[in-house]
């Protein structure tokens, strides 16, 4: 028995010539239930079973799933005979670098290391040197392990093959990297606000930016400014949903052939993660925050659990987070325990609702709450105070602050019922892990209640601090 493989593009091959209860074999061992599906229409009105497949029954699949799927095929008695489509390059290769690599260039001004040589850690420098030996990869690079200079030294070494793209998360990341790449000496153009700097070596963009190219409105198509480019790479690439992060690089990027992607934390779930696998490849390198914590590299912490003793049965979820978050009487206690923390350094809370923000800014002095709706300037003059300031309070939405957002100059970080997924609370927490010039310790404040669903979302926390080996202890507190 023959099959087939056809390559298509960096992501998309198809295996034609199976026989149908190999590709029902297949399509079962790739398929993962969503575990929101059940309250999507398709599913309620039985048109949909409630599950994504990475292999599909006319032979569709990704080229990053092959080195699990061949062994399959190859034991059900197939030889495979290979048809490469692509007419454009595929295979490149880079000279590794050394930690003084970029010892030329020196630290900017209100960096811990101003005026100092660059000097890479040897973290990154084998963070780097991992993506050069795997062009299709991520990497699990703890918040505050020099993400930016990682992403600017790929972006160099592939200047003698072309062009490249960065995708951050948001557009406060953009600017933010921006100057990281000038810091370098790239050639660095931005697509943000009125900014659409096309013709420089090196773009950095957000996904909404790439996607606003696809209207048939855009001042340049997207299939055009792709052309020329070499490489994707994607920044805080957990961030991305699913179905936007496929569509876009299993289609208008599918043949670029480079792809990396940083993240800080690799998702748990079963379809997030394939998400990510098969649209930019296989994990290759983990540094994880404790491996830099025991280096100095990152702040201590200890994670303190404020378990509020709430009574009630609020009947469902959503009832009583709005009793949770939206309480006047809960909310001023809250007020009052972080203002009394803020007089011992500076805090970033994060919250779930703007209301909730709202309220808590009139109930905390020297508070300020910001969300979605302000503007980047002001954002940054905020943060800014941070650095300038002392026992300040910056209240924020896990919207805009939970990822890529750099405040060293925190030393108090709360979470406001910041829930049961991984990767937001594990992210959120590296908001305050950055080192300052008068800083090596962060206090995490972690506030829950005694209610139903807030316990069971605590249990989960609890697992994700022992897995990361966050040290945390629970107070209860009485209400007021």
């Amino acid at each position: 028995m023959k099959a087939t493989l056809v390559i298509k593009d960096e992501t998309n091959v198809k295996i034609t010539g199976l026989d149908i209860s190999l590709r029902k074999k297949l399509v079962n061992k790739f398929k993962f239930v969503l575990p929101y599906a059940r309250h999507m229409p398709a599913f309620k009105l039985g048109r949909w079973d409630g599950t994504v497949a990475f292999f599909q029954m006319g032979g569709s699949t990704f080229i990053n799933l092959l080195p699990e799927i061949l062994p399959v095929i190859m034991d059900a008695g197939y030889e495979i005979e290979l048809d490469d489509t692509r007419t454009y390059r595929t295979d490149y290769t880079f000279k590794h670098i050394t930690k003084d690599s970029y010892n030329h260039v020196l630290w900017p001004k209100d960096h811990r290391l101003e005026g100092q040589p660059i000097v890479f850690q040897d973290h990154q420098v084998d963070a780097v040197n991992n993506f050069f030996d795997n062009t299709q990869s991520l990497q699990e690079i703890a918040t505050g392990a020099g993400k930016t200079v990682i992403t600017a030294a790929l972006s160099q070494a592939c200047e003698i093959y072309g062009r490249t793209i960065v995708v951050v998360p948001n557009r406060s990341l953009v600017t933010q990297t921006e100057k990281d790449y000038k810091l370098m000496g790239l050639d660095v153009g931005v697509i943000f606000g009125g900014r659409h700097e096309y013709d420089k070596k090196h773009t950095i963009c957000t996904w909404q930016s790439l996607d606003k190219m696809t209207k048939a409105d855009a001042k340049l198509s997207l299939d055009d400014f792709v052309a020329g480019t070499v490489a994707v790479i994607v920044d805080e690439c957990h961030g991305m949903k699913a179905d936007v992060l496929k569509a876009m690089m299993q289609g208008p990027l599918a043949q670029v052939p480079i792809r990396w992607g940083l993240t800080g934390t690799i998702p748990k779930e079963d379809f997030n993660f394939f998400a990510l696998r098969t649209s930019i490849g296989g994990v290759v390198g983990e540094v994880s925050a404790k491996e830099l914590q025991e280096k100095g590299l990152l702040a201590n912490c200890n994670v303190n659990i404020l378990q509020l003793k709430d009574w009630g049965d609020y009947g469902n979820y959503q009832s009583e987070m709005k009793y949770l978050t939206g309480d006047i009487a809960r909310l001023e206690q809250i007020g009052r325990i972080f203002t009394s923390i803020s007089a011992d350094g500076n805090v970033l809370l994060l919250v779930n609702y703007v209301k909730t923000g709202q309220l808590l800014e009139e109930m905390i002095p020297n508070s300020v709450f910001l969300s979605g709706k302000d503007k980047d300037i002001k954002r940054q003059e905020e943060f800014q105070r941070a650095h300038d300031e002392d026992n300040i309070v910056i209240i924020a939405t896990y919207g805009i602050a939970a990822v890529g957002l750099n405040i060293p100059r925190i030393f108090n970080l709360g979470l406001l019922e910041p829930g049961k997924s991984f990767v937001r609370v594990i992210q959120s927490i590296g908001r305050g892990l950055r080192l300052a010039t008068d800083k090596d310790h962060v206090e995490i404040w972690d506030i829950t209640s005694t209610c139903k669903y807030a316990k069971r979302h605590l249990t989960q926390r609890k697992k994700f601090y022992s897995q990361v080996q966050y040290p945390f202890k629970i107070t209860k507190i009485d209400r007021d």
